[in-house]
C-alpha cells in the first residue's frame, strides 16, 4: 500500500500539471477547486475536476461492489484489480504519448481526448482507492494523506500519545510527495512516461501481493 501511495503521487502530479489542475486521485482537491471555480474565480478549470470526480466515484463503486462478497485480506479478486488498475494506466500512457498539445498553461482549455484521460484516470483511481480500504492498512488509503497526517502529530509523544505506527505515516505523507516529484521530473520528457511507471509498479504490486497472500 506504500508502494501504491507513491505512484498516486506519480498519478496526481501528471492529472495536475499534464491535465489542467485536475486531481485524479486527491477528490478533496478537485472538490476545492470546483468550489473556487463555481464562486468565480479566474482561471480554474470545472469540466475535468467534474469528470475526475464522477469517474473516481463509478470506479470505487463498481470494485467496492466486486469486493463485498470478498473474504477479508488479500485475495484473488484484489490482483484481479489492482493488475486491470496497472493495466489501464499503461493503456493511458500509450494514448496520451500520442497527444500533441496536452494543456498546461492557466486558463486553456482540454481536448477532448484531454478529458477521456481525466475521467479514466479517475475511474482506476477511484477503483484503486475501494482495494486499498478493502484491505485496511490503518493510515494508508493510498490516495490522501491528510488523515495520516492528523493521526502522526496527534498521536504522537509530544501531544502525549504511543507514537505508534509513525514510520508507516511518515512513510505515506513521504511517499506521496516523492511520487509527486518524479511525476512532475518525467512530464519534462513525455506526459505519458508517469503513467507507465505508475502502471508498472501497480503491476508489480499486484503480483507481490498475490503470492504472498497465497
Amino acid at each position: 500500500m506504500l508502494v501504491l501511495t507513491f505512484s498516486t503521487g506519480i498519478v496526481d502530479a501528471v492529472g495536475y500539471l499534464g491535465l489542467d489542475r485536475v486531481f485524479t486521485a486527491n477528490m478533496t482537491g478537485n472538490v476545492v477547486i470546483l468550489g473556487m471555480a463555481l464562486t468565480g474565480a479566474e482561471d480554474l478549470p470545472v469540466l475535468g475536476p467534474v469528470l475526475a470526480l464522477a469517474g473516481f466515484l463509478l470506479g470505487a463503486l463498481v470494485v467496492g461492489r466486486v469486493l463485498r462478497r470478498a473474504a477479508t485480506g488479500w485475495t484473488t479478486a484484489t490482483t484481479v484489480v489492482l493488475a486491470v488498475v496497472g493495466l489501464a494506466l499503461g493503456a493511458l500512457a500509450a494514448v496520451t504519448a500520442g497527444l500533441d498539445g496536452v494543456p498546461v498553461e492557466q486558463g486553456s482549455t482540454p481536448p477532448a481526448a484531454a478529458l477521456v484521460v481525466t475521467t479514466v484516470l479517475g475511474l482506476v483511481m477511484g477503483a484503486q482507492a475501494a482495494a486499498a480500504r478493502r484491505l485496511a492498512v490503518k493510515d494508508v488509503t493510498t490516495v490522501v494523506v491528510t488523515s495520516t497526517l492528523t493521526g502522526l502529530a496527534a498521536d504522537s509523544r509530544l501531544a502525549g500519545g504511543t507514537g505508534e505506527g509513525w514510520r508507516r505515516r511518515l512513510g505515506a505523507v513521504v511517499l506521496i510527495g516523492a511520487g509527486a516529484a518524479v511525476g512532475a521530473a518525467l512530464l519534462r520528457w513525455e506526459i505519458g512516461a508517469g503513467l507507465a511507471l505508475a502502471g508498472l509498479i501497480t503491476l508489480v504490486v499486484a503480483l507481490l501481493g498475490h503470492w504472498r497472500g497465497r
